[in-house]
């Protein structure tokens, strides 16, 4: 992988990890205001909503389909004529959202009604929610635009606009809820803080592809040769992004008939699990669709395959602590974090459940994102559709045979087999089409990553067992998470440098000068 797309992984990982921070406190402020009752969960599934039509239509498959076909025309016939291609995407885009848009505002009670039935019957949560995603579903048109210049900007190698549009949301949430007693209640707040964000998300991108000379411009909407293709990898791109988003969409809507509190203490556990995946996961995978897509469109197929081999082994590296923590000691972080104000014990203890469920799957949930760039970087957007179906499947049958027994630990434990099985199809159809095969790095440094995440599991046992046990428990949760973090990442770093010794020493190396770049 070339120190150019290293660089731009940990720019965009910089300011991701930027994000989830504002993210963070954004969350906290949740918990202290809102914690987990009736009002809570309306305005989770409000959030969701605009969120769930985003991720189908817009961020995934949008992306899937545009930035090959973008680095594929200007490799052709040169970067104006790409240019052109995203006019008339723009105009088709700004088109559905609009229609979008005015539907969903019209028949809303509908919309929340299939997003979340359960709460038809219930007299507080249906007319919030209803309430709430009214306000908050015009952000889902502004997203779309953010995100078609997004992967203008990322086609041209910028990559740094678009990653700090995800700080934008979480402060512009922060600054409502600080506002929240000029508002009818902090939801109301929270909601109006999410269109403001969405204006200035516009804003960021809008401005840089301005300095970029690469500002998008509203043309009439043509079908040429390009747009055609575009569409025709768009639809199964599509089809891919909602089977994965229906198994998120199937949390809520199953939730939606459990305990009041169920949405809320899937959501708090969700975010936390989303916090490695945001980082690294998505960081690299944007990056590397890109690099990917470029190489593929020279010819270089052995380039393309050694930059996403190690994108693998790097995703692995920063991911495998969090999953050791997650299922470890769920039910410190919980607490530690988010125990105080409207956020209870039972709260946080119920979070925890749930988290540690989402743990169980969040290695095979990092890693779908760079084995789909396998296969979107060529131009197939059909091969992960399939195994995201089939994934799907197992997931929905597993969340409604499992929310009796377990309630809405069952609905996360689903979604960690869906992972799995996702993850397993992907693998399977990448060997059988030679386009995955581990080389000789790759299979001296993965025995090693897991030895050294097998270390760090040992050492959160012991400390879990000193501070339980020897020490009575009584150790307050803050200090206690801070005490294991720290024996972990100690134990866990010197494993990596023992094991991996020089070659280890100069990943670091590489890694501060990408983020220094």
């Amino acid at each position: 992988m070339s120190s150019a797309v290293i660089r731009n992984i940990f720019s965009v990982s910089a300011l991701t990890l930027l994000s989830r921070l504002f993210g963070f406190v954004r969350d906290l402020m949740f918990a202290a205001v809102l914690g987990a009752g009736p009002l809570a969960d309306a305005f989770f599934v409000a959030f969701r909503i605009p969120n769930q039509f985003r991720a189908i239509f817009a961020e995934g498959a949008f992306s899937a389909a545009f930035v090959p076909g973008f680095a594929k025309v200007a490799a052709e016939r040169g970067q104006n004529a790409a240019l052109v291609f995203a006019d008339r995407i723009f105009a088709f885009l700004l088109i559905a959202q609009l229609v979008l848009l005015a539907f969903a505002i019209v028949f809303m009670p509908t919309v929340v009604g299939l997003m979340a039935p359960g709460f038809a019957a219930d007299p507080v949560r249906f007319p919030a929610a209803v309430e709430l995603t009214r306000i908050t579903f015009p952000y889902l048109a502004l997203v779309s635009l953010v995100i078609l210049l997004s992967g203008v900007l990322n086609a041209v190698g910028r990559f740094a606009a678009a990653a700090a549009t995800q700080v934008v949301l979480s402060i512009g949430i922060i600054g409502a809820l600080l506002l929240a007693g000029n508002f009818q209640t902090p939801a109301h707040a929270a909601a109006w803080g999410i269109i403001v964000a969405g204006l200035l998300q516009f804003l960021i991108v809008a401005g840089d592809a301005l300095r970029a000379n690469v500002m998008v411009e509203l043309r009439a909407p043509k079908v040429t040769p390009e747009v055609k293709q575009f569409w025709k990898t768009f639809l199964p791109a599509t089809l891919g992004s909602a089977g994965t988003q229906i198994a998120v969409l199937a949390d809520t809507v199953v939730a939606s008939y459990l305990v009041a509190g169920s949405v809320s203490w899937l959501y708090y556990a969700d975010r936390l699990n989303q916090l490695p995946l945001g980082l690294i996961s998505i960081a690299v995978g944007t990056v590397l669709l890109s690099e990917m897509s470029r190489r593929v469109a020279a010819g270089d197929e052995a380039g393309a395959r050694t930059a996403q081999l190690r994108a693998i082994e790097l995703t692995l590296v920063f991911t495998l602590p969090a999953v050791a923590a997650f299922v470890i000691v769920p039910d410190t972080i919980m607490k530690a974090l988010f125990m105080r104000g409207a956020f209870s014990e039972v709260d946080a203890l119920q979070s925890a459940r749930a988290l540690a469920a989402y743990g169980a799957g969040l290695a095979a949930l990092v890693l779908i994102r760079p084995l789909t760039v396998t296969f979107h970087s060529r131009g197939d957007t059909t091969t992960p559709v399939i195994a995201v179906a089939v994934a799907i499947a197992i997931n929905v049958a597993l969340k409604f045979a499992l929310m009796g027994p377990l309630g809405h630990v069952g609905l996360a434990t689903a979604t960690s087999v869906g992972a799995w099985v996702n993850l397993s199809l992907l693998v399977l159809f990448a060997r059988r089409k030679d386009l995955f095969t581990l080389d000789e790095r790759a299979r001296r440094v993965l025995p090693k990553l897991l030895a050294s995440f097998a270390v760090l599991a040992a050492t959160l046992l012991g400390m879990v067992f000193a501070l339980r046990t020897v020490m009575g428990g009584g150790l307050n949760d803050k200090v206690a998470l801070a005490a294991l973090m720290a024996t972990g990442g100690i134990a866990y770093g010197a494993t990596l440098i023992l094991l991996f010794g020089k070659e280890f020493v100069g990943d670091l190396k590489r890694l501060r000068r990408g983020i220094g770049g």
